[in-house]
C-alpha cells in the first residue's frame, strides 16, 4: 500500500478524493477535470478566472490539459484500494496525525476505521462493521438508539435487541442477515423470472421487427407491381386510343362525297332538262306532233333507276360495329394482362386467426397461423366475441368471406376445423363447430378412433373410407373438404345457400391445428361436376 504522503499528493484540493481524470493549469497544479470545471463555471461573468490552489489569475478562461502521468498513477492506487471509490471524505478516527480516508465503520464503536485499524478491530458480534457514510443514524434505533439488528417479519421492520425483547415480543423475528438472505433468494427467484420474461419479450420484439421488415418489402414489391401494373395499362390504352382514332380517320377517308355530290348536280340538270321537254308536249294540243316528237324516244319512268345513283355506290356513315368491337377487344387484353399479373385474378385466402376469439386455453402463435391447446390459463379478459368454457376450445379467422371462391390449407394435430357465420353462439355446447345451424365442421372424430367425420347442425357423417393423412383443404363457395394426399381426394361437399358471411374456425381439444397455405380455387379443385354449392 502507498504510503500516506504518496497518497496526500494524489488528492485533489478541492474535492480531497483521489484524482479522476486529472487536468493541468498553466500554473502547474492539478485537479479532477470536473472539480475544476465546476469552479471555472462559477468564474464565468467575473471578469476572469484564477486558480484555487496559487490564485493565479487568467484574462481568459485557461484550457485544461490533460496529465496522462499522474492519471495512470492514481489509477493504479485506486484499483490497489477499491474502496477508495466510494469514499467520500471520510477519514479514520484514529489516525489524528494525518488524515487516511476509512474503508469501514463500525456501528458499536461509531468510529471510521482505515485498512490498519480494522485488521485490529474487536472481532465480537457486537462490533457490526460497515461501509463507511456520511450518515449512519439510519442505521440505529430512533428510541434506544441501538444498533438495528433484526428484522420483525410481521411488521416488516428493522428493529433493535431491545424492541425485539419489548414491543415485538411474540413476533417472528430473524437476525437481519438471515432475513436479508431470504429476501434476496426471493429477489433472485423473482429476477430469474424478469430475466426471462425480457428475454421472450426481446425474442416477441425480433420477430416482429422481422414481421415488420418482411411487411415493408412486401409492400415495396406490391407498390411496385401496382405501379408497373398501371404503366402497362395506361401504355395498352394510349395503343388502343391510336388504334381506333386511325380506323375512323380510315374510314373517314373512305366515305368522301365530293364526287357523289358533283355526279348529282349533274343528274339534276339533265333531269331539269327533261321536265321542261316533257311540261312543253303535255301542253301542245297537235296529238301527232307529241307522238312523233323524236326526244320523247330516251325518256323513262324515274321509278326505274339504279338504287346507288344518290351515293354513288359509297357509305356515307362510319362502321360502329368496327370500332366497338376493336375497343371491346382492346380493354379484353388489358383485362387478361392485369390478371395475369395478379391483380384482378381469384387469389389465395389469407386467413389469419383473430387472438379476440380464442379461449383462454389456447396459445396463438405470432404469424396467427397455429393454434395450440394449453392447459395454462391466459388470462385473456372475457368478452362477447370471445369462446368461452373448457370443452370449447376454439378460435375464428379475423377475416370473413362474402364473396368469390376461395380455400386454405391446415394440418390437424388437434380435432376439428371448418366455417362458421359470425352470429354463432360463444359458449356452451352450442357454440362447437357443427352442433348447431351456423357452422360446418371437419372432426378427427373422438368417437371413431382416426375415423374422420362432418357435421352440420348436430347432425354426423361418418366418412366412407379411411384418412391417411393430417393435411386438409377447405373449399369455400363449393363448399368441399378435400383431403391433401396424392392426388387430392374429395372428402365431402355440403350444398346450402349462405345467408352470412364466413369465417375460418379451429377447435383445438388437444394438440394443434396450423393454416399453411391458400389459393384460387379452380387451380386446386378440378373435379367440380358433382359439387352443387351456391355462391355466395
Amino acid at each position: 500500500m502507498a504510503s500516506a504522503g504518496l497518497r496526500d499528493e494524489l488528492l485533489c484540493s478541492i474535492c480531497l478524493n483521489i484524482y479522476t481524470h486529472p487536468v493541468t493549469l498553466r500554473c502547474g497544479h492539478n485537479f479532477c477535470r470536473d472539480c475544476i470545471g465546476q469552479v471555472l463555471n462559477t468564474q464565468d461573468g467575473a471578469g476572469g478566472y484564477s486558480c484555487p490552489e496559487c490564485r493565479a489569475e487568467y484574462r481568459e478562461r485557461p484550457s485544461l490539459i490533460k496529465n496522462i502521468t499522474l492519471c495512470n498513477v492514481a489509477e493504479r492506487l485506486r484499483s490497489t484500494q477499491p474502496h477508495q471509490e466510494e469514499i467520500t471524505g471520510i477519514h479514520c478516527t484514529y489516525c489524528v496525525d494525518s488524515p487516511v480516508p476509512a474503508v469501514r465503520y463500525c456501528l458499536h464503536c461509531e468510529a471510521s476505521l482505515c485498512d490498519k485499524h480494522v485488521r485490529s478491530h474487536n472481532k465480537s458480534e457486537e462490533h457490526v462493521l460497515t461501509d463507511p457514510t456520511t450518515s449512519q443514524e439510519n442505521r440505529k434505533c430512533s428510541v434506544h438508539k441501538k444498533v438495528l439488528e433484526y428484522y420483525c417479519t410481521d411488521d416488516s421492520t428493522c428493529i433493535c435487541v431491545y424492541y425485539a425483547e419489548e414491543e415485538h415480543l411474540g413476533h417472528r423475528v430473524e437476525k437481519m442477515d438471515e432475513a436479508s438472505e431470504k429476501k434476496k433468494k426471493k429477489l433472485r427467484n423473482v429476477l430469474q423470472k424478469l430475466i426471462t420474461k425480457r428475454e421472450k419479450t426481446e425474442e416477441r420484439v425480433r420477430s416482429l421487427e422481422e414481421r415488420w421488415i418482411k411487411a415493408q418489402e412486401e409492400a415495396s414489391g406490391e407498390a411496385e407491381r401496382v405501379t408497373a401494373l398501371f404503366i402497362d395499362i395506361r401504355r395498352r390504352l394510349d395503343d388502343l386510343e391510336k388504334r381506333i382514332l386511325g380506323e375512323i380517320s380510315r374510314q373517314e377517308e373512305k366515305m368522301s362525297l365530293s364526287d357523289v355530290i358533283q355526279k348529282l348536280e349533274m343528274k339534276k340538270d339533265e333531269l331539269s332538262r327533261k321536265t321542261r321537254d316533257i311540261e312543253e308536249l303535255c301542253n301542245m294540243a297537235d296529238p301527232l306532233t307529241v307522238l312523233q316528237d323524236p326526244d320523247t324516244g330516251d325518256l323513262c319512268d324515274p321509278e326505274e333507276g339504279g338504287g346507288d345513283e344518290d351515293t354513288g355506290g359509297h357509305d356515307t356513315t362510319h362502321d360502329v360495329d368496327v370500332i366497338t368491337g376493336m375497343l371491346h377487344a382492346g380493354f379484353s387484353d388489358i383485362g387478361a394482362a392485369a390478371e395475369n399479373r395478379g391483380v384482378y385474378g381469384q387469389g389465395p385466402a389469407k386467413i389469419f386467426l383473430d387472438v379476440n376469439t380464442a379461449d383462454n386455453n389456447k396459445i396463438i402463435s405470432d404469424d396467427l397461423k397455429t393454434a395450440t391447446r394449453t392447459y395454462t390459463e391466459q388470462n385473456r379478459p372475457e368478452t362477447a366475441e370471445r369462446f368461452q368454457g373448457y370443452y370449447y376450445s376454439q378460435v375464428m379467422s379475423s377475416g370473413r368471406f362474402s364473396s368469390g371462391r376461395h380455400y386454405w390449407d391446415v394440418e390437424i394435430r388437434g380435432v376439428g376445423v371448418g366455417m362458421c357465420y359470425p352470429s354463432i353462439e360463444r359458449r356452451g355446447a352450442r357454440s362447437l363447430i357443427g352442433h348447431n345451424n351456423k357452422s360446418w365442421g371437419l372432426y378427427r372424430g373422438l368417437k371413431y378412433n382416426i375415423q374422420y367425420t362432418v357435421i352440420h347442425d348436430s347432425e354426423e357423417i361418418q366418412l366412407p373410407h379411411q384418412v391417411s393423412s393430417d393435411r386438409f383443404r377447405i373449399c369455400l363457395d363449393y363448399k368441399a373438404f378435400y383431403e391433401l394426399c396424392d392426388p387430392i381426394r374429395h372428402l365431402h361437399t355440403f350444398t346450402t345457400t349462405f345467408t352470412e358471411p364466413l369465417h375460418a374456425v379451429l377447435y383445438v381439444y388437444n394438440g394443434s391445428i396450423k393454416i399453411s397455405g391458400g389459393g384460387a380455387i379452380e387451380e386446386i379443385c378440378p373435379e367440380t361436376s358433382d359439387i352443387t354449392g351456391s355462391r355466395i
